[in-house]
């Protein structure tokens, strides 16, 4: 979802007068719009960008286009699993065509159909190079990518040549190379349909999105909150449990949670570490601590020279086995983190994907061996690391200076390391997509879809969407592509897995930890639960 560096945990600024509802309103009930049910508050954070499906890449927009659209697949908010959900069928006999054929009976909110158009329309406009999408890169298997999303120069078609509306209901798909994963991966939101009026009146869509989900959007104003209303003609069979969702921007996940405990609050999806061992106690057990496909890595910027030459493999390689995760994730995520062992989640279980001990000595503490290394690649870059890191949200100061304490204490140099503070997310993601790194930033990604391919590709293939180091390395490129061509499940992850061994033996990324989901929510709720991509399942909860 979403790919992602992400990971902004929202809250309500109370110096901000609220242009739409007051800050309280956790204990109100406030209705539907008329649908006699009730609106739960829930945390949040504002979007880095318009909430385009294929422009958004960051948990807080994706939260979002979870609640207004529905896709092709939907991922089970238990299992992950991909399920057909606007797909009636997707069909082919050789992992590059695909026949995709819509169930009856689908509209958007405001009343249009949703046809195979829908689709084309709206996939030919996420991977068009001249409306810039950030998801266009997961359109890149489509045949004519090249053409409408060149790697220089202007573009030379407008549409995608892999795909062709067949009638209402049915539309083909031709890929430039096999890749049997494929649907699965089309419960992403960069895939979701488009309404006609994303493309005739563009900027009114900006302003209010209209999708075709169980929830549309009444009202936002940034910096303060988005309201969304259960929308009583959905034909899906998820309907909303509840009225509504109001979404309160926070800066600080303390506050939330300082107002979730006040009343003033229903739903914190974030809980800081701080509070972890208090949180049951102070909630009277309205807590969930589920694992999630997440994990933290500190990334870097290979576009700097200095990070980018044989001697930094080792450097990066001792700054891995100089960090005791043992010891920080129990001592400040109180077992809501483990640590990692590769570059993927647990949640993929072994048959997905997930090979425990995979990363081997490069990610145990060896504080000897970790100075060793350092020394011997040349040492830290400019004399100093400094691990850049949004200060508005999740706790992240905690865990970079016990990050640092443990590369100060194993290189015995008190000022090895330094946290580098961002004042907020999007200035954080800002400078990361402006190439303005100097050393390694903190880099959170929650799956897009249950598929080893997506903890791989999207990171670190070369010129990939979310490659937000710029690393490159033909042999794992070759071994990703050998990959998704594989129509063999187990030969397909084996694949992948040797790719990540390239990641691993050029320490790509350092391997922090495993993060579950947590969310603490106030007596007005019911059935609340956390996706495996650690989102709340909004629509289920019930209020009253």
């Amino acid at each position: 979802m979403r790919a992602v560096t992400y990971t902004t945990w929202p809250a309500c600024a109370a110096a901000v007068a609220l242009a739409l509802t007051a800050c309280s309103g956790g204990g109100g009930g406030s209705d539907g719009g008329g649908s006699g049910e009730s609106v739960l508050t829930s945390s949040w954070g504002d979007p880095q960008n318009p909430l385009e499906p294929a422009n958004t890449n960051e948990v807080q927009g994706g939260k979002v286009l979870d609640m207004i659209f529905r896709g092709l697949k939907r991922y089970d908010p238990k299992t992950g699993k991909a399920e057909n959900w606007l797909a009636r069928s997707i069909e082919t006999k050789d992992a590059r065509n695909f026949t995709v054929k819509l169930k009856d009976g689908w509209t958007f909110s405001n009343g249009e159909k949703v046809t195979a158009r829908s689709f084309v329309d709206a996939w030919n406009y996420g991977a068009s190079l001249r409306n810039n999408q950030k998801n266009a890169y997961f359109f890149g298997y489509i045949d004519g990518y090249d053409k409408v999303h060149p790697e220089s120069g202007k573009q030379t078609a407008d549409t995608l040549s892999g795909l062709k509306v067949v009638d209402d209901h049915t539309f083909t798909v031709r890929l430039s190379q096999k890749f049997s994963g494929f649907p699965d991966t089309l419960g992403y939101a960069a895939f979701d349909p488009l309404p006609r009026v994303f493309f005739t009146n563009h900027a009114a869509w900006l302003k209010k999105p209209v999708g075709n989900g169980p929830y549309t959007i009444q009202s936002y104003t940034k910096g303060s909150q988005m309201s969304l209303r259960k929308w009583k003609g959905y034909p899906g069979p998820d309907t909303a449990e509840n009225g509504g969702v109001d979404l309160k921007v926070y800066t600080d996940n303390n506050t939330a949670y300082n107002d979730l405990l006040a009343g003033n609050l229903d739903l914190v999806d974030d809980v800081p570490a701080a509070q972890l061992k208090n949180v049951d106690k102070d909630l009277d057990g309205r807590y969930l601590n589920t694992p999630a496909g997440i994990i933290q890595t500190l990334a870097f910027p290979f576009y700097d020279k200095a990070w980018n030459t044989p001697g930094a493999v080792k450097v990066r390689t001792g700054l891995s086995m100089a960090i005791n995760r043992k010891q920080i994730t129990e001592t400040i995520f109180n077992k809501t983190r483990t640590p990692a062992t590769d570059w993927t989640s647990p949640v993929l279980g072994a048959a997905g994907g997930y090979k425990a001990g995979l990363c081997g000595t490069a990610c145990d503490y060896n504080p000897t061996e970790a100075k060793k290394l350092v020394q011997e690649g040349g040492g830290i870059p400019g004399g100093q690391l400094k691990i850049t890191y949004n200060a508005d949200t999740g706790s992240h100061k905690e865990w970079v200076d016990a990050v640092c304490n443990s590369i100060n204490n194993a290189l015995g140099d008190d000022k090895a390391c330094v946290g580098n503070p961002v004042g907020t997310f999007a200035d954080f993601r800002n400078q990361i997509g402006q190439h303005k790194m100097s050393g390694p930033f903190r880099a959170g990604w929650q799956m897009d879809y249950p598929l080893i391919q997506d903890f791989l590709q999207p990171l670190y293939y070369t010129n990939a969407s979310s490659n937000d180091g710029q690393w490159s390395d033909k042999e794992f490129d070759k071994l990703v592509n050998e990959a998704n061509a594989e129509t063999d499940q187990a030969k397909s992850v084996k694949l992948f897995q040797q790719a990540e061994g390239v990641v691993r033996d050029n320490m790509a990324a350092i391997p922090l930890w495993y993060q579950n989901g947590s969310a603490g929510w106030s007596s007005r709720l019911s059935h609340v639960a956390l996706n495996p991509f650690s989102v709340p399942v909004y629509n289920e909860i019930k209020v009253g």
